[in-house]
């Protein structure tokens, strides 16, 4: 893979045998494309926790493509941590990507003993020292939860300068909000690599969903389009590829410094950009 830019693929675990199973095929046509790790989630408050692991553990074993596991610290003690570390250390896992976490309902604030993705990238740092590449979240349309945009900036960087290596994006539509958060944050002093979230379209109203919950701008072209094609399955997904794809070739002609594909657990939708962009296999 390219030294200048790396390209990666995001799996959700499932939560049945038949879910798993989808879900290692659809890794095993990915990696053929040789990206240079594979991540895994981790449900609100460690709600998947065995799932992730035993997913990142085969995906690590069985595809032989990196595996990065989400890690987060709300509702989790630091012991609970510390053993998470110890387990993947001890399997050979190169990189981690570390979050604050969703809240789950009605946990509320008050919950395990790190509140902040920069104190969890500071724990892994005085537990691992740098055995972990250590990956944070960025927000370039500002996370849902913050009280404003400088405010969020701030948060990015105190991360940054925790021990984070690099940083992944929330996906979003507007490559000129991605410009500006990697111009703004470089200007405050953060120069890690900032890789774009890029988000397949495929389904209209679950993207709508997605992206209410998580703040991210559907521009209004794009969202009256896909709503004018209605039931048109074939018609939303032609579209969506052309705009990810188009936004993609923006984003690597600017600069950026690879891209990480949410699947979705599918392979198609994020192949399709990859061939379109012709990018490294």
């Amino acid at each position: 893979m390219s030294q200048d830019r790396r390209f990666s693929f995001e799996f959700f675990p499932t939560k049945t045998d038949a879910g798993h199973e989808k879900l290692m095929a659809t890794a095993k046509q990915l990696a053929s494309y040789n990206p240079d790790f594979f991540s895994c989630t981790y449900g609100a408050g460690g709600s998947t926790r065995d799932r992730t692991i035993n997913t990142v553990l085969q995906l690590e074993s069985e595809v032989n493509i990196p595996a990065a596991p989400h890690l987060s610290c709300v509702g989790d003690s630091k012991a609970d941590l510390r053993g998470l570390l110890t387990q993947y250390e001890g399997a050979g896992i190169k990189r981690i990507v570390a979050l604050r976490g969703d809240l789950p309902s009605g946990m509320g604030m008050a919950s395990g003993e790190l509140r902040y993705a920069n104190d969890l990238v500071s724990f892994i740092r005085e537990e691992s020292g740098d055995h972990f590449h250590i990956e944070v979240a960025a927000y370039p349309e500002m996370h849902p939860q913050a009280r404003n945009f400088e405010e969020d900036l701030k948060n990015f960087v105190r991360k940054a300068n925790a021990g984070a290596n690099s940083a992944i994006t929330q996906y979003f539509f507007n490559a000129d909000s991605y410009f500006y958060f990697v111009e703004r944050v470089q200007a405050m002093g953060v120069n890690i690599p900032i890789v774009p979230g890029i988000m397949p379209i495929t389904n209209y109203s679950k993207l709508a969903r997605f992206s209410d919950a998580c703040g991210a701008e559907i521009p209004r072209w794009v969202r009256k389009q896909l709503e004018a094609y209605g039931d048109d399955v074939k018609s939303i997904q032609a579209f969506g590829e052309h705009v990810i794809t188009e936004m993609c070739e923006r984003l690597l002609q600017g600069g950026a410094p690879g891209l990480h594909f949410y699947t979705l657990n599918q392979a198609e939708p994020s192949l399709a950009i990859w061939n379109n962009l012709k990018l490294p296999r």
